[in-house]
């Protein structure tokens, strides 16, 4: 599995990058506040939320430790999905955040 760490997901996003975060963390998390631009797609709802994912696209997920988003990236990798996970997920994360 492809790993992305939280410096180098700020650097692109400060940079201006048009990237497709996913964040898989439950909505109590997400109030906490999230990544800019990331879609919040909840662990258990991803199966089936799947098909509002492109395949074509690359997608960084995202949890609080990186054991969900880890999770995550093997069920999208097997059907298919480019995806890298954000290592350290929030928990990792000195950046803004969206309220």
């Amino acid at each position: 599995m492809k790993e992305i760490t939280t410096n180098e997901i700020a650097l692109k996003l400060n940079n201006g990058e048009s990237i497709n975060i996913i964040d898989v963390r439950e909505d109590d998390e997400v109030a906490m506040g999230i990544i800019p631009t990331a879609k919040h797609i909840p662990l258990g709802q991803l199966g089936e939320r799947v098909k509002e994912l492109n395949k074509e696209d690359h997608y960084y997920i995202v949890c609080h430790s990186g054991g969900r988003s880890s999770m995550a990236c093997q069920v999208l990798e097997a059907n298919g999905y480019n995806v890298t996970n954000i290592a350290g997920g929030m928990l990792a994360w000195e950046d803004e955040l969206e309220f």
